[in-house]
């Protein structure tokens, strides 16, 4: 493929938002900075929620905890806290939460529910169908959050990519299911027949896909840590639980 032919994207990521947001939590009530700090709240939330519902919480509770959760997190700037975990997103969320449920479960209780302050938009319907809530596979509530949290952060890195093939999203349907399996010349002469290239382009096609994705989820990773040093430790700690728990 001639790299015309390729989807075009920045070459540099900005500054780590997780970086910014701390340091407007310590200095100012910046906009821009929460509103980073929002996003991927509106990101992440899942796997809190998958959390609680895991402690074993119904449905309707735990909607209402994970959205008095954010509420508390967002309103009352519990960035300012000094907690040793803060260094991942990931970890001082789940702290903030284990914090937040045992100490304002029955200050949650005096909203109606439904009366308080929607902080974001959860589909508690597409969330209940993802995954059973019977405690029979013996996976634990930490173990259930940073399962989830590789899922959707695998999610987030396909979206991105996805949209930059926008303008070609024959060709990203046709090849993202090579992303996680080898090239088999078989597989491999299908999508080539499918999208008019030779095999040979479509193997570099490929090659170009996996390539962009690795940055899209280094770079992911990235908006989560305070210090983006800690990428490779953090895809080994993730993608271990990940394993342990499948």
């Amino acid at each position: 493929m001639p790299d015309s032919d390729a989807p075009r994207h920045p070459a540099q990521f900005g500054p780590t938002r997780w970086t910014l947001v701390l340091a407007a939590a310590r200095q100012s009530d910046s906009p821009v900075d929460r509103a980073a700090l929002a996003e991927l709240c509106e990101t992440y939330w899942y796997p809190l929620y998958a959390y609680i519902r895991r402690c074993g919480y119904e449905r309707h509770d735990a909607e209402d905890l994970t959205q008095g959760f954010f509420a508390r997190l967002l309103e009352k700037n519990y960035l300012a806290d000094a907690l040793p975990e803060r260094g991942r997103f990931r970890s001082f969320l789940l702290a903030s939460l284990k914090h937040y449920l045992s100490n304002e479960w029955d200050r949650s209780q005096a909203l109606k529910r439904g009366g308080g302050i929607v902080i974001l938009s959860l589909d508690v319907p597409a969330a209940e169908s993802r995954h059973p809530w019977e405690p029979s596979d013996g996976v634990t509530p930490d173990q259930m959050y940073e399962r989830q949290w590789v899922f959707a952060l695998l999610d987030q890195v396909l979206s991105r990519l996805e949209r930059e093939y926008g303008e070609k999203p024959e060709l990203f349907a046709s090849l993202k299911g090579f992303l996680a399996s080898e090239t088999a010349s078989g597989a491999l002469a299908e999508a080539s027949d499918r999208l008019h290239l030779t095999e040979g382009a479509a193997r570099v096609a490929v090659h170009r896909l996996r390539h962009r994705y690795r940055e899209l989820l280094r770079a992911e990773i990235a908006q989560t840590l305070d210090d983006p040093s800690g990428i490779d430790a953090e895809i080994r700690r993730l993608f271990s639980v990940f394993s342990q728990t499948s």
